[in-house]
């Protein structure tokens, strides 16, 4: 049983970490962060525009993070907002944000990155393994995820 959990743990580290140095290496090119593909590649797949909360969602990544993201990109001239009916003070947070003809192109490059990397990372893996691993991989996040929620649970039971 431990093996299972060594084994687990130690795959998703070193999996993480080659993606990290991955986007580190790549976006560096760019002159980007790694922090900035996943937003990005998701603003190029939403050419109507994400909101920080959307963004939040699809990148799993904390407010505070993507505002930085953001705040990253659009001083990069990467990003814009759409502003609707948002006030300038709260665009950030409610706004759409789009990407530029700049930003459109940098997205291109970033989505060859990814693919390289992806093709890069399941040569040897038949499409058969590759649909069940995915769906392992994602029944072990959700069972893992029930765990972290039963946790948040007992401990706001005994705060109380």
């Amino acid at each position: 049983m431990i093996d299972r959990f060594e084994n687990l743990t130690a795959g998703v580290t070193r999996i993480y970490k080659s993606i990290q140095k991955i986007k580190r290496h790549r976006m560096d090119s760019l002159g980007l962060k790694g922090t900035h593909v996943m937003c990005l590649h998701y603003l190029s797949e939403y050419p109507d525009g994400l909101t920080a909360a959307d963004l939040c969602g699809k990148c799993h990544e904390d407010k505070g993070g993507i505002s930085r993201i953001l705040s990253d990109l659009e001083k990069a001239g990467l990003i814009t907002y759409l502003s609707g009916n948002v006030s300038k003070d709260a665009k950030r947070y409610r706004a759409k944000a789009v990407l530029t003809e700049q930003g459109q192109s940098c997205a291109k490059k970033v989505t060859g990155l990814i693919m390289h990397a992806t093709v890069a990372g399941g040569l040897g893996i038949t499409p058969e393994e590759r649909d069940i691993f995915y769906r392992i991989l994602f029944k072990i996040a959700d069972n893992l995820n029930q765990v972290c929620r039963n946790l948040e649970n007992e401990s706001s039971r005994r705060a109380v």
